[in-house]
C-alpha cells in the first residue's frame, strides 16, 4: 500500500468520523436519548476520530520513512479497530443489541496492538 492511500484512508475515516459525529448529534439525538446511548455513541466516534489522526500520522511518517515496516501493522491495526470497536458500538448504540458489547474489547485491543506496533516502528 502506498503511503499516499494511508493518507486518503485516513481522511476519509476522519470525515465519516465527523459525518457519523453529526448525524448522531442532529438526527439521531431523540433515539439515543430515548436508549441511553449517547455517552456510547460518542465514544465510539470520539475513538473512531482519534484512529484516524493516527492513521495520518502513520501516513505522513511512512512518506519519509517507508522502510519501518511496523507501521503498516499499526495502519491495519488501527482500522480493524475502528471496524470493531466503534463499528460495534455504533450498532449497540442504535439497536440496542447488547450481545455487541462482548466483542468491541476485541477492537480495543486492536487498537493497542497499534501503539504497540508505532513503538515497534519507531525502534526499528
Amino acid at each position: 500500500m502506498k503511503q499516499s492511500l494511508f493518507i486518503q484512508l485516513a481522511a476519509v475515516l476522519g470525515a465519516l468520523a465527523v459525518g457519523i459525529g453529526a448525524f448522531g448529534a442532529h438526527g439521531l439525538q431523540p433515539i439515543l436519548e430515548s436508549d441511553g446511548r449517547i455517552d456510547t455513541f460518542e465514544t465510539a466516534v470520539k475513538y473512531h476520530f482519534y484512529h484516524s489522526l493516527a492513521i495520518l500520522a502513520i501516513g505522513i511518517w511512512q512518506s519519509f520513512q517507508p522502510e519501518r515496516k511496523w507501521l503498516k501493522a499499526a495502519l491495519w491495526s488501527f482500522f480493524i479497530g475502528i471496524l470493531i470497536f466503534s463499528g460495534s458500538l455504533y450498532i449497540l448504540s442504535l439497536t440496542g443489541i447488547s450481545w455487541l458489547g462482548a466483542i468491541t474489547p476485541f477492537g480495543g485491543v486492536a487498537f493497542i496492538l497499534g501503539w504497540a506496533f508505532i513503538l515497534f516502528a519507531a525502534k526499528s
